[in-house]
């Protein structure tokens, strides 16, 4: 069985489990902290990230993006990721957009949590802050469909306003974002996994 090192509040090992899920794979959970990895850890990925997927013969695989494409390849290929062409590339870009919207996300994050206020940067916060604003703007105004089986671009999505929800519980994206509000709603009653790998906000 694949083994995955993770932790519950990751979006990007959100994405992998739901993808897992809608493709059928089992997968062998274990835990890892990123804030102080172990050197056995650290021997799987030496960035020492997550999400990092363990074959039974050893071979890892990281980060998310190529682990999904791991997971498709897996179950047989063009199943959540469009074999070629424009299709493909789409699906890609969305999945890419969403990621980049993510790392403004947890920079945004770790600047609270890792920065004393006093050595906090205003015009840095306001950067990540205004990669946020502009992306869910464009994700409002070119809303994508969802697919029967969602492609990764979706999934990745549906994590990103998942993350938005559990660390950011103040800021309500859904107030002026009804299309998307809308979408959220339609991903989730298609996708359980996306309910089981809910987290409450802290």
């Amino acid at each position: 069985m694949l083994t995955l090192r993770y932790a519950p509040p990751s979006p990007y090992v959100r994405k992998v489990r739901i993808a897992a899920d809608l493709l059928g794979i089992p997968l062998k959970l274990e835990a890892a902290d990123t804030v102080s990895p172990d050197e056995a850890f650290l021997g799987q990925n030496p960035i020492g990230k997550i999400p990092v997927l363990i074959e039974e013969t050893g071979e890892r695989y990281y980060d998310s993006r190529v682990i999904v494409e791991y997971l498709d390849h897996h179950a047989g290929g063009g199943k959540i990721i469009p074999r070629e062409g424009k299709a493909r590339l789409d699906v890609l870009r969305l999945q890419a957009l969403c990621d980049g919207i993510l790392d403004a996300c947890l920079l945004l994050i770790y600047e609270g949590r890792f920065r004393e206020p006093a050595m906090r940067v205003t015009k840095w916060v306001d950067h990540q802050a205004g990669k946020v604003a502009r992306g869910l703007a464009y994700l409002e105004a070119h809303t994508p469909p969802l697919d029967r089986l969602p492609n990764v671009g979706q999934i990745a999505l549906a994590c990103l306003l998942g993350y938005r929800d559990l660390r950011f519980p103040d800021q309500d994206w859904r107030k002026d974002h009804p299309k998307l509000r809308a979408w959220l709603e339609r991903f989730e009653a298609q996708v359980p996994a996306f309910a089981a790998t809910r987290m409450k906000p802290e």
